[in-house]
């Protein structure tokens, strides 16, 4: 069955924010909807391009992380069932095909100003700082480590959050200077209990989680986790069996964007800033097989089957 790639949403609530990925509205009693969009974006560029089945992908698969971590992390999700979202929302039921798989109804939390990352593999801007400089947010490291290799315990990294370009690894004490101390105790905490359950259920997958990033925000003095978790988008997940120390592992992810796009600028067609080049059907075609791959993988299901 073919799907249109889905956009941009435009349902008859007050639009709170349109983000790289997700269109969030304000839904009345604290609550948000927050809708993932097919939108693709690599290099901080937004593709004109969709992915299909991408929005729902990441939708679900959060749905389906949050279910399994049940009371052991307090999360913003009340439901990402279209038809229980209709039921409370009657006003948007005439957009069921736009909502289904795709919509979560949440909790509206005040969100903290920084990314929660976990490292259990040195990958990504955190091998680049150590390759250049030994150290991860100028702090030093083991010696003698290589790319991709496994760091035991998991390093909790915070980052940034940043509005426009990249966000910036920060160490645990300019975190603690953020959100204060008792409460960057308890987003480590937190982070912590969902990337070994994470990692732990992705080994029997055979799946590696090397890192991901958290976001999480507080309710009535309550700390909660909100937004996406253990998603392609947020995480960086390896097959197990491509696993190699000393080497960048292939990942299920838009791997096959960056690869396309950083061919483009080493030709000279794209100089990095928008417009972005299009996008080839064969690379669009790779990226949503990567994302139902991942989800069929790590659920044991296939994606349901939305609307086309």
């Amino acid at each position: 069955m073919i799907h249109e790639p889905l956009l941009r949403s435009n349902l008859p609530l007050p639009l709170l924010r349109r983000g790289k990925v997700r269109d969030v509205y304000e839904a009345g009693a604290g609550q948000l909807l927050i809708v993932a969009t097919d939108r693709v974006s690599a290099f901080d560029v937004v593709m004109a391009e969709g992915v299909p089945q991408k929005g729902a992908v990441l939708t679900q698969l959060t749905a389906w992380w949050l279910r399994q971590l049940g009371d052991d992390v307090p999360h913003h999700m009340l439901t990402a069932n279209a038809d229980e979202i209709i039921e409370r929302l009657p006003a948007i039921a005439a957009h069921r095909d736009v909502l289904a798989g795709r919509a979560m109804l949440s909790k509206q939390a005040e969100v903290f100003p920084i990314e929660c990352v976990i490292r259990g593999y040195l990958a990504g801007s955190a091998w680049k700082e150590y390759r250049s400089h030994g150290t991860l947010a100028g702090e030093p490291l083991a010696p003698y480590l290589r790319e991709s290799s496994k760091l035991e315990p998991a390093l909790f990294s915070p980052a940034t959050k940043a509005e426009t370009g990249h966000d910036e690894n920060i160490t645990r004490g300019q975190a603690a200077i953020v959100v204060g101390d008792e409460r960057i105790g308890e987003l480590e905490r937190l982070t912590r209990i969902v990337y070994d359950r994470g990692r732990d259920h992705a080994a029997t997958c055979g799946i590696i989680i090397a890192d991901t990033k958290l976001e999480f925000g507080e309710v009535d003095g309550r700390v909660i986790l909100v937004d996406e978790v253990l998603t392609p988008d947020s995480s960086r997940f390896w097959p197990a069996d491509r696993y190699e120390e000393g080497a960048a592992p292939p990942s299920f992810d838009k791997q096959p964007l960056r690869d396309h796009l950083e061919r483009e600028k080493a030709s000279g067609r794209w100089n990095g800033d928008p417009p972005p080049p299009s996008l080839p059907t064969d690379v669009i075609d790779s990226m949503s097989r990567r994302y139902l791959d991942i989800y069929q993988r790590l659920t044991g299901n296939p994606l349901p089957t939305l609307p086309s």
